[in-house]
């Protein structure tokens, strides 16, 4: 995506790049898909919230908690939008805070460093050993464990959507938005890495407090393995702010989705993409009815007063993951598209602001890994004994959704797929290229 948004850094980009390089039709169905992600993160995250707080306590009803924190997210995205930007600022500051400290953590205690002086370092990946078993035993077990993991990643990993939606606002995109995603790859990738590392460290995959916590819905550390390690070793105080954080961090993770889910709506909207209904603003410029509809949708999060907060959790997971790598499918698919349109036009990829190595080869392994993916991450529910329709809706929705909004769309509007000399390059380019050549960094003050 660096290289085709760097090119041209507009709004909303890879959803608008597939229906411009790819077919109109494919880019419906791709900002739609993009909006059913964004939308469903907010009930996953309400979910989550839940499950931080029982920690605590569980005197609040479930329902409590979700109209509390769904009446908080509907304030403050209906009056309070203003100080959106500044308190996300913030929020976001306190999360890097969180990570690099819990690593550190990790650190100080594996060496010793704690109430009882156990160096304990890396204990739990010789007993009980670093790769666990799943529904089958040896080899076979070892993989679906390993394919597991794979798939709760692919639930984890964003980074490359949220940067390109920010390039049609960004100042000076074509230099600032490389390194933006580059810095956001290190990050990311050293963030999930090192976080995987010392979440392995802390606890044994067979903990029995982590196991109950997700399998029985049992309130002890609010499924935290920081938190249950800091209790293991007496550590106190820690363990409230720990989680006082994470509350914090997944309530603004929450409040970010309800925001950007509603300006999707609002932009497939403004389009004439979606009912027209839904580009009434208020006074202040809110998409009011964008933002009522994704707050109806987090009403989903009401499942868990009857099906556990662990169950639902995992099924908007499951939904939510195919999504995600629907939209690494169609980001995958756009790119190749480009890249064939600008071998057809003469476009050399030498002459662009910047070119990716290793490519267009990367993005066809990409967007076979995502492909199959996308199928593989319900599969558990096909084992014997393990069938659930809940689990397979929430799991298989999205891929028989996308086909139909793109057919249904090309059917209803006789789109044409574009092919690559009829695909248009240079929209937009020539302004882009101006504002480039006359820009200062004065001219945002």
């Amino acid at each position: 995506m660096a290289e085709i948004v760097t090119y041209l850094p507009i709004s909303s980009p890879f959803i608008r790049f597939a229906g411009r390089f790819v077919d109109e039709a494919f880019g419906v169905a791709a900002g739609y898909n993009f909006f059913v992600f964004e939308a469903m993160l907010v009930p996953f995250e309400v979910v989550a919230c839940n499950i931080i707080i029982t920690y605590w306590s569980n005197a609040v009803p479930v329902s409590g908690i979700i109209a509390i924190v769904t009446v908080l997210y509907a304030f403050i995205n209906l009056f309070a939008v203003k100080w959106y930007g500044e308190s996300e600022f913030w929020l976001a500051l306190g999360k890097v805070i969180l990570i690099i400290g819990l690593l550190a953590y990790t650190f100080i205690t594996m060496v010793g460093g704690n109430p009882q002086h156990d160096r304990f370092g890396f204990r739990y990946w010789r007993d009980p050993g670093s790769f666990a078993a799943l529904y089958k035993d040896g080899a076979l077990g070892r993989w679906l464990g390993f394919l597991q993991c794979l798939i709760e990643a692919s639930f984890s990993i964003s980074g490359p959507d949220y940067v390109s939606m920010a390039a049609g606002e960004a100042e000076n995109p074509r230099k600032v938005m490389p390194n933006a995603y580059n810095k956001a790859f290190y990050r990311l990738m050293a963030f999930f890495v090192l976080g995987s590392l010392a979440v392995g460290i802390n606890v044994p995959y067979n903990d029995k407090e982590l196991a109950n916590a997700f399998s029985k819905d049992e309130p002890g550390a609010a499924a935290s393995p920081y938190v249950i390690e800091m209790t293991r070793l007496g550590i106190t105080v820690l363990p409230d702010i720990v989680n006082a954080l994470v509350l914090t961090a997944s309530f603004s993770a929450g409040n970010s989705y309800v925001y950007c889910a509603s300006r999707s709506l609002y932009g497939l909207a403004l389009e004439g993409k979606a009912p027209r209904i839904f580009t009434r603003c208020t006074r202040n410029g809110v998409p009011i009815y964008c933002v009522l509809l994704v707050l109806i949708l987090s009403l989903l999060s009401f499942l868990q007063v009857s099906s556990g907060s662990a169950q639902v959790l995992q099924w908007f997971v499951n939904l939510i993951t195919a999504s995600q790598l629907i939209n690494f499918s169609v980001m995958c698919f756009t790119y190749i598209r480009f890249t064939k349109a600008c071998a057809a036009q003469g476009l050399s990829r030498d002459s662009l602001p910047y070119k990716g190595r290793w490519q267009p080869y990367l993005a066809y392994y990409a967007l076979t890994a995502c492909f199959v993916m996308t199928f593989v991450g319900g599969y558990p529910v096909f084992l014997p004994g393990m069938w659930s329709i809940e689990t397979f809706l929430f799991s298989y929705t999205m891929i028989g959704v996308f086909p139909v909004l793109f057919i249904g769309w090309k059917l209803l509007k006789k789109t044409k797929w574009i092919k690559p000399e009829e695909a248009d390059l240079l929209k937009d380019v020539e302004e882009i290229d101006e504002y480039t050549r006359n820009y200062t960094p004065n001219e945002a003050r």
